[in-house]
């Protein structure tokens, strides 16, 4: 009897272990960190957004985002591939193996958390306005903006939109796939403001300086950016986090950071 146990037991052990490495092999066949390694290529999803992705005058991709994303290609040994996405469908686009991983400032938030994994933040955003001098003439804060007849552009599906709806459920909106068709309204006046994720507000703002302002002081919202990848890939969440944990500390990230958030040194390269 005592020996019929002890087989079972090895039997049982024998099962375990070889259904462990099943699961593990067939994790480490999924994580897309071997597939890029394999192909040579990062895939990475994107949008424009000033400044994190634009194109200068040449037509080439420069930007906050597109810095990481070269730098991360480069840590790995491969290229970076470009797939500019239409902001709306951009996460349906990575579920369907469209591109590897979004790197496109795109905010952390419970919504998109349960369709996608999101590593630690690389960086922070907020929420600021850009409106038009003679529509909006005299508003100084966020309740000034939170009325009917106020009209307010942004871009379809961001958190700028959860963010002026939120903060502004008064107001009517009206929603652009772009953020320069959203902009273009503006300028035309006919509307009274655009949402979006700072500092590209104060931009716009300096560029048309005699039609537009910025209304309020601060941030209205602070949120974490982190990349975006499909659920379940653990070694790729793994390697993402300490890539942008190294980077926090070697000063990478904040020296980018500083280059398109801060400065304007990069304007002559698009205009």
């Amino acid at each position: 009897m005592k020996k019929l146990l002890l087989v079972c037991i090895a039997l049982m052990l024998a099962a375990g272990t070889a259904f462990a490495g099943q699961t593990g092999a067939a994790l480490s066949q999924e994580s897309i960190i071997e597939k890029i390694q394999k192909q040579g290529v990062l895939r990475v999803g994107m949008s424009t957004f000033v400044p994190w992705a634009m194109k200068d005058k040449q037509g080439r991709l420069i930007g906050f985002e597109i810095d990481v994303a070269k730098k991360l290609a480069a840590d790995m040994g491969v290229t970076v591939e470009f797939v500019p996405t239409a902001w709306s469908g951009i996460i349906p686009a990575l579920l369907t193996g469209k591109f590897d991983v979004i790197i496109g400032g795109m905010g952390i938030t419970p919504e998109r958390n349960l369709k996608v994994n999101f590593t630690i933040p690389y960086e922070y955003s907020g929420m600021s306005m850009v409106a038009h001098r003679k529509k909006a003439a005299g508003f100084s804060r966020i309740e000034d903006f939170n009325k009917k007849e106020v009209a307010i552009a942004v871009r379809m599906g961001t958190t700028a939109e959860q963010a002026a709806r939120k903060y502004m459920p008064n107001a009517s909106f009206k929603l652009f796939e772009n953020e320069s068709q959203a902009l273009q309204e503006l300028n035309l006046g006919r509307v009274h403001a655009v949402v979006s994720s700072a500092p590209m507000p104060a931009f716009h703002a300096l560029k048309f300086s005699k039609k537009l302002f910025v209304p309020l002081k601060d941030n209205f919202t602070r949120e974490p950016i982190g990349f975006a990848l499909r659920k379940g890939d653990y070694d790729a969440l793994n390697y993402f986090n300490n890539w942008i944990l190294i980077n926090h500390e070697s000063g990478f990230l904040k020296e980018r950071e500083d280059y398109w958030f801060k400065t304007r040194d990069w304007e002559s390269l698009v205009q």
